[in-house]
């Protein structure tokens, strides 16, 4: 029984001892799971945390003001492990490797350069969850902009990577397995998602105000729509490390090469 365990959970996790000194990241199945897992987890353990140390029921501004609360740790160090994953992948193609190595960097800028202080956001300097602030000065403004840049653009290049890139095969359509055009889908649904939950977010920019201020602000819809972008990333990263809708074992043995 132990035995079984033991290949279930080695098969899961990509784990192969036939190699000696092999290492275990250079699997890029192995690397897009954890790539998912850490998205997808990214915003309920900020929740989770400033829930049991605060009380607070529901969250706060945006994703990257957790940067200033007790949950900051965790954010900079899950939102550093994706970037720094998302640079070492490389994918099948060129592309793949330049597209991801962008998405990386400007996932970077956005922990280098934090956004505004959640103090001054919440127009509150008190409020206790707020443990951070750092001091305004001449290159406020733009560590702020290039803050909201790069996470634009770090958004965009995900739903890129979920548009075009998973979604290339080496097969015509007609000969493509049907776990890889449902896998075709999802990735067009998450991309989708990752693009109308940016979209929402420039229509409630300051100066853009398409939708009213106080809806906008009252309801939280950065913290929102961030998390949809990164629940959809972080979706279809984990579906093509095919921890779900991966080909039957049928198909990949008649296939002479993977289309994955």
């Amino acid at each position: 029984m132990q035995n079984q365990l033991t290949k279930k959970v080695n098969a899961m996790f990509n784990l192969d001892y036939s190699k000696e000194d092999d290492i275990w990241l250079q699997k890029s199945k192995t690397l897009r799971k954890l790539i998912g897992v850490l998205g997808m987890a990214l915003p309920f353990i900020l929740i989770i945390i400033t829930f049991l140390f605060f009380d607070l029921a529901r969250p706060i501004e945006s994703i990257s003001h957790y940067y200033y609360t007790r949950a900051g740790t965790v954010f900079t160090v899950i939102l550093s492990v994706i970037a720094i994953f998302l640079i070492v992948y490389s994918g099948k193609e060129p592309k793949d490797f330049y597209i991801s190595t962008f998405a990386g960097i400007f996932a970077l800028f956005v922990v280098f350069f934090p956004t505004g202080n959640l103090s001054e956001v919440c127009c509150d300097t008190l409020r206790e969850y707020s443990v951070t602030f750092i001091k305004g000065n001449a290159s406020a403004g733009f560590r702020e902009t290039f803050h909201l840049v790069s996470a634009g653009i770090f958004i965009a290049l995900l739903a890129y990577m979920s548009l075009f890139i998973f979604t290339i095969s080496n097969k015509p359509k007609e000969k493509r397995g049907r776990k890889k055009r449902l896998r075709n889908r999802i990735f067009r649904c998450s991309g989708v998602l990752i693009i109308i939950a940016l979209l929402v977010i420039v229509l409630g920019l300051d100066g853009i105000n398409v939708i009213p201020r106080d809806f906008y602000d009252n309801n939280q819809l950065t913290f929102w729509m961030e998390t949809v972008a990164v629940e959809s990333f972080g979706f279809a990263w984990l579906i093509k490390g095919e921890a779900m809708f991966g080909d039957d074992p049928e198909y990949v043995a008649m296939s002479t090469t993977s289309e994955s």
